[in-house]
């Protein structure tokens, strides 16, 4: 998940990239709120989930180069970019519900799950609680339990305040976007109140069964050893060249890489999504 005012310094550093193929943009009636989203480039469906505080253009180049092999359907969370606010809590499962009813709307039955940071934690929640509509699911910046986050952000969580985001500098995009450009604060306060949602979904993730690729920064806001963890849940981390297939699931690791800067890492991340979602392994010496 994108982790509220983590994000704050690195949303200054992204732009709205040229898109492969000309974006199109629409809106959908989901869960009481109009959703926006945009739908670029030709392939498999795959759809994109932004993090906290972000929008559609802030996901960078990210969106763009995966439009290039795939049909990319990119939407705006609750009270996000261009999509509405509504009188609801902003809580993993209710994202996930409603990234379900997207794409019920746009008449996807199943598609791959990319998300990032806030999306990547909706997208966890979507396989879980709607496993039909995910054929594989790409996770950056994600954990499943609320102990597996740095120490640090666990101890900055209390400190959390709507007045020290309401001056970011990013709260003036927000507002070129907005459906309601005073909404800002309302919207905050939701996202610090998602910091202190309860999180403990072991069981769930080792029930998973599509593919899974876990992405991680080596300085990332979950740790290290989380992100193993989640990947021994899904059936990773033994040794390969014993006879035995690979796991269907994958964990990638971004060198010198924080949580804010994951998703500028584009080649890296096309590097590892792409045979992922290809189903394409390295050839070991036994084959």
């Amino acid at each position: 998940m994108l982790r509220t005012t983590l994000v704050a310094a690195a949303l200054l550093a992204h732009s709205a990239a040229l898109a492969a193929s000309d974006p199109v943009g629409g809106r959908v009636p989901v869960n009481g709120m109009e959703m926006y989203y945009e739908v670029s480039g030709e392939g498999d469906p795959l759809v994109v989930l932004h993090g906290a505080y972000m929008n559609i253009p802030t996901m960078g180049d990210i969106i763009p180069k995966l439009a290039e092999t795939h049909k990319v359907y990119a939407l705006e969370f609750q009270g996000h970019g261009r999509t509405t606010d509504i009188d609801r809590p902003i809580t993993n499962q209710n994202l996930a519900d409603d990234v379900a009813g997207f794409m019920d709307a746009v008449g996807l039955a199943k598609a791959d799950i990319f998300g990032y940071s806030m999306g990547a934690t909706a997208g966890l929640q979507l396989a879980i609680r709607h496993p039909e509509k995910v054929d594989k699911l790409v996770a950056a910046s994600v954990a499943y339990d609320v102990e597996g986050w740095q120490p640090a952000f666990l101890d900055f969580i209390p400190q959390m305040t709507v007045d020290m985001l309401v001056g970011m500098p990013f709260v003036e995009d927000y507002r070129t976007l907005a459906a309601d450009p005073d909404g800002f604060p309302a919207l905050a306060a939701k996202l610090i109140q998602l910091e202190k949602e309860p999180m403990a979904w072991e069981d769930d993730v080792r029930a998973l069964t599509m593919p899974v690729l876990i992405i991680t920064g080596d300085s990332d806001v979950a740790t290290l050893e989380h992100s193993v963890a989640m990947f021994r849940l899904l059936g990773g981390g033994e040794m390969g060249d014993m006879g035995k297939p690979l796991p269907a699931s994958r964990l990638a690791v971004l060198p010198a890489t924080s949580h804010t800067a994951v998703i500028g890492q584009v080649d890296l991340l096309l590097g590892f999504i792409e045979p992922f979602l290809k189903g394409e392994t390295p050839k070991s010496m036994f084959e």
